[in-house]
């Protein structure tokens, strides 16, 4: 799995999360990608430097396949340098997600 995933990597129109990145890995007619992305845009929405990257596997097949993608939705959870610090497959729940980011990443941290 990869180390350490760039905005450039990732093609993002901007960097990551100055706290954390939320990559959620989807495709495109899977019901419980579009709960874990309404969730997940909720959260970055909410949550001061927090960003919510959704791919489809479809069109980043080689960087699913670098990550070890066996099932959609998979949310990576990133820091602001870009390593993988969490990994949850299927639809997270929002107290587990918040949680998560206020142990791995907290305020002002």
């Amino acid at each position: 799995m990869a180390n350490s995933l760039t905005a450039d990597t990732l093609g993002l129109n901007g960097p990551l999360g100055e706290r954390a990145t939320l990559l959620q890995i989807s495709s495109g007619f899977c019901a419980p990608c579009r709960a874990a992305r309404g969730l997940l845009a909720r959260v970055a929405e909410t949550t001061a430097g927090v960003r919510h990257v959704d791919i489809d596997v479809a069109h980043h097949a080689a960087l699913a396949e670098q990550l070890i993608i066996r099932q959609t939705p998979t949310v990576l959870l990133l820091g602001p340098d870009g390593t993988v610090l969490a990994r949850h497959e299927g639809v997270p729940r929002l107290a587990a997600v918040r949680e998560l980011l206020d142990r791995l990443a907290p305020t002002g941290a």
